[in-house]
């Protein structure tokens, strides 16, 4: 894993720089599942619309009036030197789908020089969170079109993981945050029984449990 970009989401609206800024039945433009369901649980006057494309494509379906706002991941914005557009929104109020941010490069275990090269340019605190957040989605046998997100950063010697699953139209958000000390693999597997412990049977339903 190269260090990880930034993880958030920016808000990109025709006005205002805060999802509370948005006026009542907004048509918010996102094709995420996730965005979608947090998005409601906040705001359920919200009208989602679909959004699909490259950053340009969705920036000029914006200018063109096809939705008054959307969200996108910083990290995709400062790549394409963009990070001035829209505002960004704390991990507090839209958490990010796992690994959100983070480049990573596989090789074949069995390829022992390669390996040896990527060990010299792994970041091991990027490589901890990210593995901790696949973990917990692999756990709930989630994917990228599952409303479930995941965050996790090196706090001190403490790894702190926070993760929430929720309903598609956000009438039900479950979220926990844990801390991990040492390389407690088994903890995220353990976040996500505990967080479907307390979900309703149509959200466990979303995950097959």
């Amino acid at each position: 894993m190269l260090p990880r970009e930034d993880p958030r989401d920016a808000l990109i609206a025709a006005a205002g720089e805060r999802l509370e800024d948005l006026p009542k039945n907004a048509r918010f433009g996102t094709s995420s599942v996730r965005r979608q369901a947090m998005l409601l649980n906040r705001r359920p006057d919200l009208r989602i619309v679909p959004l699909r494309g490259n950053v340009a494509t969705r920036l000029a379906k914006i200018k063109a009036g096809e939705a008054d706002a959307t969200l996108l991941a910083a990290a995709g914005l400062d790549r394409l030197a963009m990070s001035d557009t829209g505002a960004l929104i704390e991990t507090a109020e839209v958490l990010p789908a796992a690994s959100q941010g983070a480049i990573g490069i596989d090789c074949l275990s069995a390829n022992t020089a390669v390996r040896e090269m990527l060990d010299q340019i792994n970041h091991v605190p990027t490589f901890d969170a990210v593995m901790a957040e696949r973990a917990f989605l692999a756990a709930l046998g989630g994917d990228c079109h599952s409303p479930v997100a995941a965050f996790a950063q090196q706090v001190g010697d403490v790894l702190v993981l926070t993760a929430e699953i929720l309903l598609p139209d956000g009438s039900e958000r479950r979220t926990r945050t844990i801390q991990i000390v040492g390389h407690d693999k088994e903890a995220p597997a353990k976040l996500a029984t505990e967080l479907l412990g307390q979900a309703s049977a149509e959200l466990r339903a979303i995950f097959g449990k």
